[in-house]
């Protein structure tokens, strides 16, 4: 696996559940990061992912894009991740300067910047981007981006849990588990259900 310094990773969370929004994430780490804190997130314990969220949050330079279960029936859920991971880099981008100033190195141009994005497609940004296949579990910054998107989701999902507690949220965070399908069949879609989604 590579350090990564001043390369951005990007990558989602939520493209397979039937409720809620899907949320990506944009990460510059810094080049003294404790790298081994990280891995793919779907490969870390619940307590290793906030333990890594709060180490990327303090450290790093990132963004964080989400779009809802609304907007993923219109455009589907494709577009939306890559809708998630534009929002996610320009929020990023924002914050670099100041991130960069404190790194006490210079701030690049948009040009200068290399992004990788896990999957088959990339999003439309203004830098060199490339996506590559299980890029989440081979580069430092793609696995702090889905560390940051999975906690994140995670707790939209808990917070919905409270407004909708039928629903078990807080349970299966709106994955399609055979819990999640048996309520869906008893008591209907909830106010958050990717309605697009067959369930």
């Amino acid at each position: 696996m590579q350090k990564s310094f001043l390369q951005i990773g990007i990558d989602e969370a939520g493209r397979g559940p039937l409720a809620g929004p899907v949320v990506a994430s944009c990460v510059i780490l810094p080049e003294y990061f404790p790298f081994e804190c990280l891995n793919d997130s779907k490969k870390l314990s619940a307590k290793k992912r906030n333990y890594a969220e709060s180490f990327i949050k303090e450290k790093a330079c990132y963004g964080i894009g989400i779009v809802n279960h609304d907007v993923i029936d219109k455009i589907n859920i494709l577009q939306a991740s890559l809708k998630a991971m534009e929002i996610a880099y320009i929020k990023m981008l924002e914050k670099l300067p100041a991130w960069c100033e404190k790194q006490k190195i210079p701030s690049p141009t948009e040009s200068e910047l290399q992004a990788i994005t896990d999957g088959t497609f990339c999003p439309k940004i203004n830098c060199n981007v490339r996506a590559e296949v299980k890029a989440d579990s081979k580069y430092h910054a793609v696995m702090a981006a889905s560390i940051l998107a999975k906690e994140e989701r995670d707790r939209i999902m808990i917070s919905y849990d409270k407004i909708y507690p039928q629903y078990c949220y807080a349970k299966h965070k709106g994955y399609p588990t055979v819990l999640h399908k048996k309520i869906l069949h008893e008591i209907g879609p909830s106010p958050i259900q990717r309605l697009s989604f067959s369930y």
